[in-house]
């Protein structure tokens, strides 16, 4: 059966709602954050006002969610869940061409053309390595603390298996 454009629009005012917009078919990896937990999502299609990803993390319908694509952060309202597959509703209008354009950009390459290696991190590797170094001091004290613990717990135990015997040996000698 053969639709013209008239018969759509006829069907439109008639049903009322609006035709869907054109969905872009997409497989571009990204993260999401729902809550505070963060997890590898990958969007299967994106338009101007929503996506439909593929996220093993479970989101209730109207939450709202953060997609993190490169420098782009997507802040969007779960409208339904199908297993894996959610589709997302965005507030504001999403720019789809830099989006899908982001994987031919020039800043995630790892090399430029002189050969020099492109920082593409936002924070230095020096904070990442100081972190690191904080949190083995922390465990270190945490486990100095607990062999302190168990040594003074060892030396009473001793003391008190001693005590006992040479008490008694005082008192049949009469002292």
């Amino acid at each position: 059966m053969v639709t013209s454009p008239f018969t759509m629009a006829s069907a439109h005012i008639k049903t009322g709602h609006r035709p869907r917009e054109l969905r872009r078919r997409v497989v571009l990896p990204a993260r999401v954050r729902t809550g505070a937990q963060w997890s590898d999502t990958c969007i299967l299609n994106i338009s101007s006002r929503g996506l439909l990803i593929h996220s093993a993390r479970a989101a209730t319908e109207g939450s709202l969610i953060e997609v993190w694509r490169g420098e782009h952060v997507i802040v969007a309202r779960v409208m339904w869940r199908d297993g894996a597959r959610v589709g997302l509703q965005s507030d504001e209008r999403l720019p789809v061409e830099q989006i899908l354009s982001l994987g031919q950009s020039t800043a995630l390459r790892l090399v430029a053309s002189d050969g020099a290696l492109i920082e593409r991190r936002k924070r230095p590797r020096r904070d990442q390595d100081q972190a690191r170094l904080r949190g083995r001091a922390v465990e270190f004290l945490g486990v100095a603390a607990v062999a302190v613990g168990l040594a003074v717990s060892a030396w009473v135990m001793v003391e008190s298996a001693f005590a006992m015997p040479l008490r008694v040996i005082g008192a049949a000698l009469g002292g």
